[in-house]
């Protein structure tokens, strides 16, 4: 994710909040915390690194009851070390506190509770044990990640599942290593690998394969295969023109409604025996002439 986004424009729908969301994991997100719901699993959902806040206004349509949502973002602030500061600069220089909240807020009526910070500071801000859902989309080094994996194992729940962004992306090498050595080395299992996020549990993976094995297969948008790998069932999606499921309505949308069409001019109403040219015609013809026609045409 290289490319600086600005925008002044109101968001009317979640195409217009600038950001990096393809509909294939808008569609994954949107599953696997219906299943959540579903299953009654509850806690609270954690964002590290949002950007202008389109996965972010997703993830708030998902708030059950008194569940909490927090996000943590550097927005404007400085980074903690020259790398991080780099790569901010590069990467998210329009980025704004302020254009996030209002992203959010077009969508929204209340902010997550945010905290403008390096992610590493997340486990003093969210308890232990009472997340349900991580996304982790902050930097993109493999320190920072190898922290920010670490933080989402303590503050998952049951059944919690993580998201890791870029984690094949070419110019992000750091989250790779950082997520295969977590697969390989710290009990991280692969539940689904879309073409840019790895949705992952520290659960058994299976329960949450066998569902999604099962909804994938009646689709003919996604394109699917399942690979053995290091004892791991890799499920593979790839997008066939899948099509974004529903997504929160802006308040600055505006319902289009159709004008109502004129009604049609009214026309003259058809003159009734003779015509007009015939009655002139009779008007003005001498009386023998008139007699002498009728005559011929009656013989």
């Amino acid at each position: 994710m290289t490319a600086v986004h600005t925008t002044a424009r109101r968001p009317i729908d979640l195409d217009d909040v600038p950001g990096w969301f393809p509909p294939l994991d808008r569609l994954l997100f949107t599953w696997f915390l219906e299943r959540q719901a579903r299953q009654e699993v509850r806690g609270d959902l954690l964002e590290l690194g949002v950007y202008m806040g389109k996965s972010a206004v997703l993830l708030g349509q998902h708030l059950h009851g008194a569940e909490k949502f927090t996000v943590c973002d550097l927005f404007e602030g400085d980074a903690p070390d020259e790398a991080n500061q780099a790569e901010s600069t590069k990467s998210y220089a329009s980025l704004t506190r302020q254009a996030f909240e209002e992203n959010y807020l077009s969508f929204h009526d209340e902010l997550p509770q945010v905290v403008q910070a390096p992610s590493s500071v997340i486990s003093g801000e969210v308890d232990p044990s009472t997340c349900r859902f991580v996304h982790i989309d902050a930097s993109h080094l493999y320190e920072h990640v190898y922290g920010d994996i670490g933080a989402a194992r303590e503050l998952l729940g049951p059944d919690g599942v993580v998201v890791l962004d870029d984690f094949r992306s070419e110019h992000t090498p750091g989250v790779s290593v950082a997520a295969w050595e977590a697969v390989l080395n710290r009990g991280l299992r692969p539940l689904c690998l879309s073409t840019q996020k790895l949705y992952a549990t520290w659960e058994d993976p299976e329960p949450f394969q066998d569902e999604l094995l099962a909804m994938l297969r009646e689709r003919d948008d996604i394109a699917l295969s399942v690979q053995q790998a290091a004892g791991h069932r890799l499920v593979r999606v790839k997008s066939k023109a899948v099509k974004a499921p529903a997504s929160p309505r802006s308040r600055h949308h505006v319902e289009v409604t159709e004008e109502p069409k004129a009604a049609p001019a009214p026309q003259p109403a058809p003159v009734r025996g003779r015509s007009l040219a015939r009655r002139i015609a009779v008007d003005l013809t001498p009386p023998v002439v008139t007699r002498a026609v009728r005559r011929a045409v009656k013989g």
